[in-house]
């Protein structure tokens, strides 16, 4: 841990509350609601600064920005001895992650005693007996507004904190005596800023409720999001974002016995709390679990009523996906409440209830903060026990999972470090080159990542029905008992990188070779383009010297690259060597021992270097452009042009010969965008839709796809129906988020580098291709029985059966490749990836005979 309460913070602290001032003196407020509007009428601590009079308004006055309110933690960590700060890491756009830890004075000289303490009380074979509960902190984790524009808990965080540091301790004794709270004010900072900038410079001064109103319409993409346009409410199993990879590490670190997540809803609803829907929790979750969800949730109801505000609980919100923050906890020993309060979306709105205004929905949340708190105090021995039982009991030992590589090490590591980041034990085989396989030890948390669901109570979803990892990943794996299978060279994961192990290419003399198996190869090859080297690739499997390697091998010549020597070109290699981690191969000549030699004019084609361009805003679906667009810049270093619809028709768009367009509506692109993109078709030219983007294409005449929407089962079905089930019936023909496997050709460069035909594929609609005439423009089709994992509605599978997933046509000589689903979902959809890149990087080289 790590106190950052310095004289420069202190120094930045006042030049941040002069400018508070400042702004407050300029601007023409409403009179500030009372301190005791929000909290408690006690005898504070008057050393300790309020959020008034740090800001020089009142919290609902304006909406905090980010850096104002972490200003403020600072200030109370340097005010409070019950606080201390500790930044847990950075947001893409550098803004600190903070945590308040909190407990009393004497307990603060003592923070890592009483971390191990608690850590062991739960850990098997720890040694520490039942009877000690007394003398074992339990630890309480308060966060707020992972939702950017769900702004009221990201407000209510300054107040809940200056009650902790301010209210008269024998308030907050049961409390801070014998247990810790990590407090963290907000979950997504960069979503959180987006927002109060955009709601405070549209505020009237003169309040408006009409939601017409431009204060209450975000531009895109809105403040929901991170800076990367993810929901970061969906990344807690993913962590593919250094919020979440933060917050993750700082939970396995504490353990925490709750987790709280303060978001909002839509204006005309109340205040929920959790439990959810009964019917909807994932049978992996104990029923103790939500026992204890049930206790908690008695005392946030008598504090609403205590204030006379309108809740509910018990329906609406499930407790299934364990990738939200109030469902993870819960797969980890820890009880994970959920808040959701209407949302002003702003500063006034008018609702079905009346005027709803900032200051209130930033109340209720303050006061069901402080209820937790209490519950906290009062059921702290049930929660300490529930979690020891539950890691304890649940851990299998001997039996776990056997996850096979496909001799990708790219995908390896990757699955690694997740594991790693989860606290999920697991082995390698092998060392940092070469990783044969990976055992994942039996926990609950690798049993809910790892074990396929195909039967629910409930036909309902407030998010998607399964999330099994090695189908994410496109591994083959299974289920083994006895502990680590006999043989082989294992070791801890992550022990031994391919970094370290790198031994450095020697140089060639006729040319460098590069296998397509691994998933960052597209990221070296990109590097080699972007150096204006000569580069080929193989569309047919060869060997040289006794090793086989497949189609989409990639092949830098050293005399053909004149532009550079062979010294320069060396280096280069070297340096791609480096920086990516995969090693290249030298080659002395041309001649080959099976395939056709590498001079072949049918079996290699030169490749250019993609240019990218993304369609943004109009109709388009900004959390799929938000894959894409993180996947080429993030993860690949590839630079990436997000390109507004209305300004396609008046862009030179021969600068790209790669555009993507998501899922999404384009009739914002009218005739102008549409007769660009047209015209822009031609030699090396790609365009990729996914999804409903085929709609467009097809309608256009550019794209041949056969594009529909799989029919109701129940169009002809004549049958009454009691009109308390419609809604039911109507979310049970929703595919939320399933597994389907589908059948690859190996030999199409769309699938240059994968291993097997079966592929995992994530599907969240029921839009079909049907497969066109000519079979050669459809690499990858769904056959019968495809349903892996997650809840399809009656009669999908049938029709899934038979149709296309990819969808290849020609137009004015270029591509245009259509996927039926997103091959890059949520960032860690690893398995479909490949698809998407190879697209980018070869879809150009597909012969036009094999397009629709």
């Amino acid at each position: 841990m790590r106190p950052i309460v310095t004289l420069t913070s202190l120094f930045l602290l006042l030049c941040t509350c002069v400018s508070a001032q400042l702004f407050a003196q300029t601007t023409n407020s409403e009179t500030p609601k009372e301190l005791t509007y929000y909290l408690p009428d006690l005898d504070y601590n008057p050393n300790i600064t309020t959020p008034e009079e740090f800001l020089g308004w009142q919290i609902g006055d304006w909406h905090i920005s980010h850096d104002l309110q972490q200003a403020y933690m600072r200030l109370l960590a340097s005010q409070s001895d019950r606080m201390t700060l500790e930044e847990i890491g950075r947001s893409y756009e550098d803004r600190p992650l903070l945590n308040l830890i909190v407990t009393s004075p004497e307990n603060q000289g003592r923070l890592e005693d009483m971390r191990e303490q608690h850590y062991f009380w739960s850990s098997r074979g720890s040694g520490v007996k039942e009877s000690a509960i007394n003398n074992v902190p339990a630890v309480l984790y308060q966060g707020f507004s992972i939702h950017g524009n769900e702004p009221s808990g990201g407000n209510a965080a300054p107040l809940v904190a200056y009650y902790l540091a301010a209210a008269p301790y024998s308030a907050v004794a049961k409390v801070l005596d014998d247990n810790i709270v990590l407090f963290d004010p907000c979950y997504n900072p960069d979503g959180f800023n987006r927002f109060a900038s955009w709601v405070n410079s549209h505020k009237n001064k003169t309040m408006t409720a009409d939601g017409a109103d431009r204060e209450y319409n975000e531009a895109y993409p809105r403040g929901r999001t991170n800076h990367y346009w993810f929901d970061l409410n969906r990344d807690w199993l993913p962590v593919q974002h250094p919020e979440s990879r933060a917050r993750i590490k700082q939970f396995h670190e504490w353990r925490p016995n709750v987790l709280t997540d303060h978001h909002e809803m839509g204006k005309d609803a109340t205040f929920f709390f959790m439990p959810g829907e009964p019917t909807r929790v994932h049978p992996m979750t104990p029923k103790v679990n939500q026992d204890l969800t049930y206790k908690i949730g008695q005392f946030h109801a008598a504090a609403l009523d205590e204030i006379g505000s309108l809740y509910y609980s018990g329906e609406g919100y499930d407790d299934f996906y364990y990738g939200k923050g109030s469902t993870y906890p819960d797969i980890n020993g820890c009880v994970g409440i959920l808040f959701e309060q209407a949302s002003s979306r702003g500063h006034l709105q008018e609702t079905d209830n009346g005027l709803l205004s900032f200051p209130f929905t930033v109340r209720n949340q303050v006061t069901t903060a402080l209820s937790t708190l209490t519950a906290f105090g009062e059921l702290r021995n049930d929660l300490l026990t529930y979690q020891r039982e539950f890691l304890q009991e649940a851990y299998a030992g001997s039996t776990g999972y056997l996850v096979d590589t496909d001799g990708d090490q790219g995908r390896a590591r990757e699955l690694m470090d997740l594991l790693r980041i989860h606290d999920i034990p697991a082995k390698q085989n092998g060392d940092g080159r070469d990783v044969k396989e990976i055992f994942v030890y039996e926990t609950p948390a690798s049993r809910a990542f790892f074990e396929p669901i195909t039967e629910f109570e409930d036909s309902l979803f407030y998010d998607v029905s399964t999330f099994v990892l090695p189908y994410a990943f496109n591994l083959p794996y299974r289920k083994v008992s006895g502990g680590l299978p006999r043989g082989g060279d294992w070791m801890p994961t992550g022990g031994t990188t391919i970094a370290n192990e790198l031994q450095g290419t020697v140089r060639a003399k006729y040319a460098y070779l590069l296998p397509w198996d691994d998933y960052y190869s597209a990221k070296a090859l990109y590097q080699l383009l972007d150096e204006e080297l000569i580069v080929k690739v193989s569309d047919k499997s060869f060997s040289v010297e006794g090793e086989d390697y497949g189609p989409g091998s990639i092949i830098v010549p050293v005399e053909n690259n004149q532009e550079q020597t062979p010294e320069e070109i060396y280096a280069i290699i070297q340096r791609v060597e480096r920086e990516v981690g995969i090693p290249f191969v030298p080659l002395a000549g041309g001649r080959v021992s099976k395939g056709l030699m590498l001079g072949s004019r049918s079996a290699y084609q030169t490749l250019r270097k993609p240019e990218v361009a993304i369609i943004v805003e109009g109709g388009t679906a900004s959390l799929e452009v938000a894959d894409a667009w993180h996947l080429l810049d993030q993860r690949f270093n590839i630079p990436v042009t997000k390109l507004p619809m209305d300004r396609v028709g008046r862009t030179d768009l021969d600068r790209y010969n790669t555009i993507i367009m998501v899922d999404g509506n384009y009739g914002d692109l009218g005739s102008a965008g549409t007769d660009a993109l047209k015209e822009w078709m031609g030699s090396d030219r790609v365009l990729i839709t996914l999804k409903r983007a085929a709609y467009w294409a097809k309608s256009a005449g550019i794209s041949k796809a056969a594009v529909r929407n799989a029919p109701n089962p129940d169009k002809d079905d004549e049958s009454r129906r009691p009109y308390s089930r419609y809604a039911r019936d109507g979310g049970g023909k929703v595919l939320g988020g399933a597994i389907f496997e589908a059948e690859g050709d190996l030999s199409h460069p769309l699938l240059f580098g994968m291993q097997r035909a079966d592929i995992p594929v994530f599907k969240r609609s029921t839009l079909l291709f049907d497969l066109p005439n000519n079979y050669y423009a459809s690499p990858l089709t769904f056959g019968d029985n495809a349903l892996l994992s997650g809840y399809s509605p009656r009669g999908f599978e049938e029709e899934l059966a038979g149709t296309a997933g990819i969808v290849v046509s020609g137009y004015r000589g270029g591509r245009v490749i259509s996927f039926a689903d997103n091959p890059n979902f949520r960032a860690f959809w690893y398995g479909t990836n490949r698809l998407f890149m190879n697209a980018i990087m070869f879809g150009h080289t597909i012969s036009g005979r094999a397009t629709e």
